[in-house]
């Protein structure tokens, strides 16, 4: 198969040809129709995460169809219409056991734990416990944002932050899981405060139902949040995941406001805790969601409430992948970059 491979950390990566993958006995072989391109790709790329051992191929966030499963699998078939959420669970630990699969003990990640989607074909480990079917109107694209960006933003914004028609959310960075977060919260009826540093994504944000949007440049971010939330934040978000976005989403609360960590932090951050104590505020951290709490998500999607697709900007094929993933380093310009690494 053709894929995206790197072979140091932080090398350019290029277009190989590379061996077939195999299906063990409880996993499946997914043929990747769409695959995202995402920053934690990037984070991957350049060495922050310990889990990925080079060579590497990247990519986490695919849709496509089973192509092959091993003798053990029940539940799948080949050519049936999948994806899969980036945190694949074991299905025997005591996470597992009480339903918590996102924070499985024994957990793989496609992309990061072994080779990923940025290739014609993956690999899938306990494919009953792991894939999801996908309704036959949903596009490969817009399914491939569900595994991270789309899942991530829905378990953040319901099950973690349990957002409640009427709250102020605010939402720190309007990439794929921000734009997505903001949708989730808007179909939930509340008032959302969009904040960037770049004016298309702000556009996209108030396209897609932000009341406010918010120039995320200046230190004054928090303060400008709390006049037009007339008091602050009910629910905030750090979609993005730097020391200053977190900063500015624990100090933009009301008084038992709850701040959600989406995006992944260097290890020397530091958060306002004195702010935290003195307001009581709840600090959270979401990881994910299960495959088995994807469908109040599918149905809202299958309603038109969520509408996935808008956030796909542009569609580029696998030798365009490289240059696509180098470029996650820099100002995110807003919506999803979608890889078909089957096409032409």
């Amino acid at each position: 198969m053709r894929a995206v491979v790197y072979e140091k950390f932080g090398q350019t990566p290029e277009v190989c040809t590379v061996a077939d993958p195999a299906p063990s006995r409880h996993g499946a072989v997914i043929r990747v129709d769409a695959t995202g391109l995402c920053r934690s790709d990037w984070h991957g790329w350049m060495g922050h995460d310990p889990d990925i051992r080079v060579p590497h191929v990247p990519g986490h966030e695919l849709a496509g169809s089973v192509e092959a499963v091993g003798a053990g699998v029940e539940t799948w078939k080949v050519g049936d219409r999948v994806t899969v959420p980036f945190i694949c669970a074991c299905g025997g630990c005591e996470e597992c056991a009480r339903g918590a699969q996102e924070v499985c003990a024994r957990q793989t990640q496609p992309g990061f734990t072994h080779w990923g989607s940025f290739a014609e074909f993956v690999p899938i480990e306990h494919a009953d416990l792991n894939l999801v079917g996908l309704p036959a109107d949903l596009s490969y694209g817009a399914a491939a944002s569900l595994g991270c960006r789309t899942a991530t933003a829905f378990r953040a914004v319901i099950a973690r932050g349990r957002v409640a028609p009427g709250e102020w959310v605010a939402v720190h960075g309007c990439g794929g899981i921000g734009l997505s977060a903001i949708m989730i919260a808007v179909a939930a009826g509340a008032q959302v405060v969009a904040v960037d540093v770049v004016s298309k994504a702000l556009d996209m944000a108030g396209g897609l139902g932000a009341e406010v949007c918010v120039d995320g440049t200046g230190n004054d971010v928090a303060e400008r949040i709390i006049a037009a939330t007339g008091g602050g934040a009910h629910l905030s978000l750090d979609a993005l995941g730097s020391p200053e976005t977190a900063a500015a989403s624990v100090n933009c609360l009301r008084p038992l406001g709850r701040h959600v960590q989406v995006g992944l932090l260097p290890p020397d951050a530091v958060l306002p805790m004195a702010r935290a104590i003195r307001l009581e505020l709840t600090l959270l951290g979401s990881h994910g969601m299960a495959a088995h709490a994807y469908p109040p998500m599918l149905d809202l999607i299958s309603s038109g409430a969520l509408r996935p697709d808008l956030l796909v900007t542009r569609t580029i094929g696998l030798d365009d992948a490289p240059d696509a993933l180098i470029a996650m380093g820099g100002p995110a310009p807003g919506g999803i970059t979608i890889i078909e690494p089957r096409a032409g």
